[in-house]
């Protein structure tokens, strides 16, 4: 079988300006990350998916868990597209050293 590999990126600014704010935060963050994301950079979070309908599948399910407030983005690229990607300034994140298409287990 076959695979397309593709990235799907979260990108989100929410409020943090009270208590239920603050927590509308956490639980969305943490709903990504139970949802196999990974923090690419502050309120970047990025997904590997086997194909254009797994990432379509994870988009809908994130519409369904989105926070009240705030502004949140979702992006499908190519595997290709993603490695293209050039990092101007830093080190890439332990996560991203590890986690490539190459080490992702299918079920």
């Amino acid at each position: 079988m076959s695979y397309k590999f593709m990235r799907l990126l979260i990108m989100f600014d929410l409020p943090m300006d009270n208590n239920s704010e603050k927590r509308e935060y956490r639980f969305f963050r943490k709903y990504l990350i139970e949802n196999g994301f990974l923090m690419l950079q502050y309120s970047i979070y990025v997904r590997i998916c086997t194909n254009q309908s797994m990432a379509d599948l994870y988009l809908a399910n994130i519409n369904d868990n989105l926070p009240s407030d705030g502004n949140v983005r979702g992006l499908i690229i190519t595997e290709k597209q993603y490695e293209k990607m050039k990092l101007f300034l830093g080190d890439k994140s332990k996560n991203e050293k590890i986690i490539t298409d190459k080490r992702l287990i299918i079920f």
